[in-house]
């Protein structure tokens, strides 16, 4: 089913859903029945219908946007810790998690979709000689999801945009995009949401709206609020998003429930 343009969305995981049939009721006591839904890796945000949940997702009646894939063993206690364990980052799980990100695919294409969002790690700055060996995973990731004719969006927020934007240039795979996520660039201390959206505009796929404080010293979390509590300034946020021509839904997150 079509989904009209910025359309009110709800990702599943911030409504700490287990199955179908509760997010459906929920959504439904929500008014909204767009959802950026998670994969539900058996390892990771599982679903009680395990591997048939496409297609209880799909007779449910809600418009699903894209899905959301995690890998097991990210660890987001801190920065520190996410900046270890998260993505594609460390070159020892990587096997093991381009093999997650092929079922990620069948799962996206069991669900009848062909957007799969996931962030992609901490990406290394040029110069750094980790640099090539993460591009080199990420042009597979491009290449198995083009295969599978699926688009894969980066989530924003634990590199800088001028990075991202470097890294999409350099890769050139027109089927990697981004999914914005405004307070992620806020909670690890990154960018200014608005100059963000002007720089990646190209190549937004899809959006999380979510907001949040900076961190109040380095090397700390900043601090997830409600949305209009926040620095990220939604408004202007939104106002900026249509006027560089994104036309997808605005996906609700709340990384707290």
């Amino acid at each position: 089913m079509a989904i009209e343009q910025l359309a009110i969305g709800v990702c599943s995981w911030s409504l700490q859903v287990k199955s179908i049939s509760e997010l459906k009721g929920f959504l439904d006591r929500l008014g909204i029945d767009v959802v950026q839904i998670a994969c539900g890796d058996p390892h990771h945000a599982a679903w009680d219908e395990g591997d048939a949940m496409p297609l209880a997702a799909k007779a449910a009646g809600f418009r699903m946007s894209g899905a959301m894939l995690g890998f097991s063993g990210e660890d987001y206690t801190t920065p520190q810790t996410i900046e270890k364990t998260g993505g594609f980052g460390d070159s020892a799980t990587r096997p093991e998690r381009l093999d997650r990100f092929r079922w990620g695919l069948a799962r996206t294409r069991e669900l009848g979709l062909s957007d799969l969002m996931l962030h992609a790690g901490f990406i290394p700055a040029r110069g750094d000689p980790a640099r090539k060996s993460f591009l080199d995973t990420l042009a597979q990731v491009a290449d198995l999801a083009r295969r599978a004719g699926i688009t894969v969006a980066f989530e924003t927020g634990q590199e800088s945009a001028a990075l991202l934007r470097q890294t999409l240039d350099e890769l050139s795979s027109p089927n990697l995009k981004v999914n914005f996520d405004p307070a992620n660039m806020l909670l690890y201390e990154k960018d200014d949401p608005i100059e963000a959206v002007e720089l990646l505009a190209p190549d937004i796929r899809s959006v999380h709206v979510k907001d949040a404080n900076r961190p109040p010293q380095p090397g700390v979390w900043g601090e997830e609020v409600p949305l209009g509590r926040g620095q990220t300034n939604t408004k202007l946020f939104v106002k900026t998003l249509k006027r560089v021509g994104y036309r997808g839904p605005l996906c609700i997150e709340r990384e707290v429930g």
